[in-house]
């Protein structure tokens, strides 16, 4: 997940959160909190021993974040459904990102690696979740290219499905925005390898602002996740999986960055008409 970079001055407004709505955020929130804390301590108990006997293969702590989307989701009371068919071999996905719950919409339709701004690993929580859970941090730094694209590569040849941003920043999730080519080097050669375009939408929940679910710009991020928690009857979210690419289908980091988006951009447009 990248920091929120992307401004907008028309915000959409927070409902007034009623006293059953405040009971909801405590029926929510206590399961919700155990389950990704659980998970993560089953994460981190099993990952030194398959570590010290398989190295960077992860056969079984893989399958422990999406067990726990899957379920956050549900808890949140937030509807979801997969299109398309996920790769089944290594590989690279690319989507397009609108808010912190991307996390959970992502991990819940195939075991993930994410790549993100290195600031992320800073985030009170979020940094910490992120870092326990083996996300790849790139430093914003020419001088780090080479060892950081080991690094993706490493992970790639695990067999680790690894997933970022190439937006840059979260949106309002109704628009996607231009993809930035700078991550394709890092596999631009690794002739055979499969990209993934994905699209995720988010349908807000009946009489709610379209962009509900976004999280951007200096959005508090306590603030989003109380108003999830305490929402009734929630929308749904879509993941889309588009065709895979291969390396071979573009002829440089920017046509292939462009094809990703232009995928992506498609699955926007067929959920979202006239979004930008």
């Amino acid at each position: 997940m990248t920091k929120p970079t992307w401004h907008s001055d028309d915000l959409p407004l927070a409902a007034p959160i009623t006293g059953a709505g405040w009971l909801r955020v405590g029926l929510r929130a206590v399961p919700l909190v155990i389950l990704v804390f659980g998970g993560l301590l089953v994460h981190m108990a099993l990952r030194l021993p398959e570590y010290l006997l398989l190295g960077a293969k992860r056969p079984v702590t893989r399958h422990i974040a999406p067990f726990v989307s899957r379920n956050a989701l549900r808890l949140m009371g937030v509807g979801y459904r997969v299109t398309g068919q996920p790769i089944t071999q290594r590989g690279v996905l690319v989507a397009n990102h609108s808010s912190w719950i991307d996390i959970f919409a992502l991990n819940a339709s195939q075991p993930l690696i994410f790549v993100s701004k290195a600031e992320v690993s800073k985030w009170p929580g979020i940094g910490w979740l992120a870092r326990a859970t083996g996300t790849v941090f790139i430093e914003r730094d020419r001088r780090q290219a080479q060892a950081q694209t080991r690094v993706i590569r490493g992970r790639i040849t695990a067999g680790d499905n690894l997933l970022f941003f190439p937006e840059g920043t979260s949106t309002d999730g109704r628009r996607i925005l231009p993809f930035k080519s700078t991550l394709f080097e890092a596999f631009t050669d690794m002739q055979g390898l499969q990209i993934q375009p994905v699209t995720v939408v988010y349908q807000a929940p009946d009489g709610a602002d379209p962009r509900f679910y976004g999280w951007w710009g200096d959005m508090d991020f306590g603030a989003h996740l109380i108003q999830m928690l305490a929402t009734s009857r929630h929308g749904q979210i879509t993941v889309i999986c588009h065709p895979p690419l291969t390396v071979a289908d573009g002829d440089s980091r920017k046509s292939l960055a462009l094809r990703c988006e232009q995928a992506v951009r498609r699955g926007s447009e067929g959920l979202h008409p006239g979004a930008g």
